[in-house]
């Protein structure tokens, strides 16, 4: 089964998609994800100029080879665009192959070791009652597993709340948008919050919270141990992960479990981290990680340590990366949770799957393949609409994480 050709589709239902078509001379196509948000192009181009020619011909049944080939022999190694890429192709050639089988890619991957797949959805408010009242929501869909993020008083803007009454979304397009960050108001504030979740709502659901890389490491121990009354599920990003020696003073000084790595893409990115215990969970992606493969032996290696994963899931990474996803999390023994923030109406037109949700849990469906498709002729009327994430600034004007 050889691959004849490979066509690259950016189109932006609700939001800027990157999707690589491959197809066999056997008729059989496959789609991957490489979205990378807000450099989108970037990795469009990566694959049309570079990628896409050096696939024609190549045995569409050698994935493992085709990766490595793509890792290994382009020299430069690792990185956003590059692994971006190497998923998208992994991606494609497992939904080929899962065609040719007539399997869903969960059976070619070894089979269930669940019935189905934890998500956990967000829950935001400008302040506490609203956010309180969005928590309310979520448990009555039925969600197991609840993040919440709520405005801080005194701060003009705040991680992870949404604009509006609709889904957070924190890319503006035009301008970047710069944000106000105050370490000092968030550390005060923040466990309030989770005291008013679990006064109100008892200890019943999974509480996660994300600090999106925003402290110190010795700051990040201070807010672990504080809120170790309110049992979170996780503290996700407490700090940046470059030093991944930094997780040891976390460590130290709390057992609030943490969770890192949405923004890693490679297995070097977290090596550390999993080797000396410093993470509970790893939330690496299939798009941003290469794929299938690769996350695989993340996986593998992360179950040594008693790491489980817990996959980055936003918006701004296409149905074709959540259809793929949930296979992935419904095969893997060292599962812990998955993250769903759903998607704007016009994309899950563009991308037909064959997933389902009910009541807090995900199942990926039966379907041959990764069970995603895209709409060619629909995803055609929503041309490319350039977007940004913003970037956060200390209140004298720092530039900080955002």
């Amino acid at each position: 089964m050889k691959i004849i050709r490979a066509d690259v589709i950016v189109t932006c239902p609700g939001r800027n998609f990157v999707t690589l078509k491959i197809e066999t001379d056997e008729g059989i196509h496959g789609i991957g994800d490489a979205t990378l948000n807000g450099r989108e192009l970037a990795v469009a181009s990566y694959l049309k100029d570079h990628v896409c020619p050096l696939l024609i011909g190549r045995d569409a049944g050698r994935i493992e080879d085709t990766w490595q080939f793509l890792y290994k022999g382009a020299y430069w190694r690792r990185g956003p665009v590059t692994m971006s890429a190497i998923a998208a192709v992994d991606m494609a050639l497992w939904d080929i192959l899962g065609k040719a089988a007539n399997m869903p890619l969960y059976k070619l991957l070894g089979g269930a070791s669940r019935e189905g797949v934890m998500v956990y959805g967000h829950a935001t408010g400008r302040d506490i009652p609203e956010a309180l009242d969005r928590y309310a929501e979520h448990i009555e869909e039925g969600y197991k597993a609840i993040r919440i993020q709520c405005g801080v008083p005194n701060m003009r803007s705040v991680y992870g709340v949404a604009k509006g009454n609709g889904m957070y979304e924190p890319a503006t397009k035009g301008a970047v948008e710069e944000q106000s960050w105050s370490s000092e108001k968030y550390l005060d504030f923040v466990p309030k919050l989770f005291e008013a979740v679990r006064e109100k709502f008892g200890f019943d659901t999974h509480l996660l919270h994300d600090v999106h890389h925003r402290l110190t490491p010795i700051e990040a121990a201070r807010l672990g141990k504080s809120v170790e009354p309110y049992r979170l599920f996780w503290m996700e990003d407490p700090t940046p992960a470059e030093n991944q020696a930094g997780f040891r003073l976390i460590r130290e000084h709390t057992v609030t479990p943490i969770a890192v790595g949405e923004v890693f893409n490679s297995i070097w990115d977290c090596k550390q981290l999993i080797e000396e215990q410093l993470i509970d969970y790893i939330r690496a992606t299939l798009t941003h990680a290469g794929g299938i493969t690769h996350l695989k032996r993340i996986a593998d290696f992360a179950a040594l340590y008693q790491v489980r994963t817990g996959c980055h899931g936003p918006s701004d990474l296409s149905p074709v990366c959540m259809g793929a996803a949930l296979h992935f999390d419904l095969w893997v023994p060292n599962f812990g949770v998955q993250e769903y923030m759903g998607f704007p109406k016009e994309a899950l037109e563009v991308f037909p799957h064959a997933w389902s949700f009910d009541r807090g849990m995900m199942h990926p469906g039966e379907a041959p393949g990764h069970g995603v498709d895209i709409d060619e002729k629909l995803a055609a009327k929503y041309p490319y609409d350039p977007a940004y994430l913003p970037v956060a600034r200390l209140e004298d004007g720092t530039l900080w994480n955002w």
